[in-house]
């Protein structure tokens, strides 16, 4: 079995960073398993970065870590990762932005990543290559002659082409994408939409095989691998974080109301100023739960030079001011609006404290704090998910209250249904949804995917 290399755009190595997210928790428990490199920026910048990694070792695992240049940097992740890549995989083509500069630093970037891979594998040794920052990669791999298999995993959605081909360079990113192996997704309408671009670059006959694409002789896997959780090992975190000092004083705090909350990266696509709207609609529609639950949203800052995160803050704090102007009253505060960020530990304690969890993005590629709610959850007295059908975790979870987050009236009744839903019910759903959970684990995750890459037969680089 070779050892994987794993190329990221930030690496997570354990105990120098905070708790891991989804992505690395699946990564290093892979790289345990087999051994390995992770590759990724170090998170340091530098006019003149040497080209030579900074290599540590933890656990077995190797850590291969690279500063990248200022002058591209800004230009790279603020401008074509998330002025251009991120509002279209989001379908927010309003807050699309393209310069053909930035996605020439998009490609020097991704040039570097391969260059340090090149230097740091063996022959024959997989490559799993991870979301929107490194779409291509395997182009500069295959430059170098790198014939071992390559995989890619995109975190975030696909857009369908229709909306795709709003990008000026989108078939140069399909092109480079079908320089992969294997190119694996969240979910079927993601891998669908994908397939959509494929033929749109290369026609009909690219797409003809419903388990494959071929493209110039080559044959390049797709497939479908939802991202997991380790239900256990979030419930008994859950369980111990009851002791914490930060989980006691919420507890306190909430004087004896039921508590709904919302765990969410500050982000245009989450969903946010949509939820907030809604829970103002329901305290104007259900007059009896004033006084009865707080709403705790807890939104750690995001890419804070974005401009449109900038404006979807101040959006929220105007909501959550108007909202509690309104509704407050001297012992009691409808919204807490938390810009900060809590310990992994913690948030699971909150999370399952939780007597409803809104998860109500717009688009997302799986979101996996619905998925950590349901594990986090008390079998005996669970509470219940409040989520949208436009995150890919809708597709398994759907013995959650599902809504359209753009519908307001909806999302107000569901969480007033989800507030006062019957224990026997509550029970029911939670069963439903834990098993969708022990289906699709982490480690399933990552052993399906690095799996079907091993298999695949190696090809001729160029």
């Amino acid at each position: 079995m070779s050892p994987l290399i794993v190329v990221s755009n930030r690496v997570s190595v354990p105990g120098a960073t905070s708790a891991p997210g989804g992505l690395a928790v699946g990564v290093l428990s892979a790289l345990r398993q087999r051994g390995g490199t992770w590759i990724g920026w170090s998170g340091t910048l530098a006019d003149d970065p040497a080209t030579a990694p900074n290599v540590t070792e933890r656990d077995g695992i190797r850590f291969a870590t690279i500063d990248l240049p200022t002058a591209e940097f800004e230009a790279y992740y603020t401008g074509f990762c998330n002025g251009s890549l991120w509002p279209l995989c989001h379908y927010f083509p309003g807050r699309f932005r393209y310069d053909a500069s930035e996605f020439s630093a998009y490609q020097g970037i991704n040039r570097r990543m391969a260059d340090t891979v090149a230097r740091s594998r063996r022959a024959a040794d997989p490559v799993w290559v991870h979301d929107y920052q490194l779409m291509s990669v395997a182009k500069y791999l295959r430059q170098h002659g790198v014939a071992a298999p390559l995989g890619f995993f995109l975190h975030i959605p696909f857009p369908h082409i229709e909306v795709l081909r709003v990008l000026p360079p989108y078939a140069d990113l399909v092109r480079d994408l079908c320089q992969y192996d294997l190119v694996g997704f969240q979910t079927e309408q993601d891998l669908r939409a994908f397939r959509s671009a494929v033929r749109d670059v290369f026609g009909d006959a690219a797409v003809a095989d419903p388990a494959r694409i071929t493209v110039e002789g080559r044959a390049v896997a797709t497939g479908v691998f939802p991202i997991g959780v380790d239900a256990d090992v979030i419930a008994d975190e859950a369980q111990a974080a009851q002791s914490d000092e930060q989980v006691r004083q919420l507890v306190a705090g909430l004087l004896g109301r039921k508590l709904l909350l919302g765990v969410d990266r500050l982000d245009y696509s989450k969903g946010l100023v949509e939820r907030f709207a809604a829970y103002r609609r329901l305290l104007e529609a259900s007059p009896d739960q004033l006084g009865r639950i707080t709403y705790i949203q807890i939104a750690p800052l995001s890419r804070t030079n974005v401009a449109a995160y900038a404006e979807i803050r101040d959006a929220l704090e105007k909501a959550a001011g108007h909202t509690n102007g309104q509704f407050a009253d001297t012992d009691w505060t409808p919204i807490r609006y938390l810009n900060k960020d809590f310990p992994h530990r913690v948030l699971l304690g909150f999370l399952r404290r939780a007597h409803v969890c809104a998860v109500t993005p717009v688009r997302d590629g799986m979101n996996l704090v619905a998925k950590e709610f349901v594990a986090a959850q008390d079998p005996e007295d669970p509470g219940a998910l409040v989520l949208s059908n436009m995150a890919g975790a809708a597709r398994e979870l759907t013995d959650a209250v599902l809504v359209n987050p753009y519908d307001e009236h909806a999302v107000a009744s569901a969480l007033s249904a989800a507030l006062e839903m019957p224990l026997e019910e509550r029970r029911a759903r939670h069963r439903s949804m834990l098993a969708a959970l022990r289906r699709n684990t982490i480690r399933h995750w990552h052993e399906s995917f690095v799996e079907r890459l091993s298999s695949v037969p190696q090809q001729r680089a160029g």
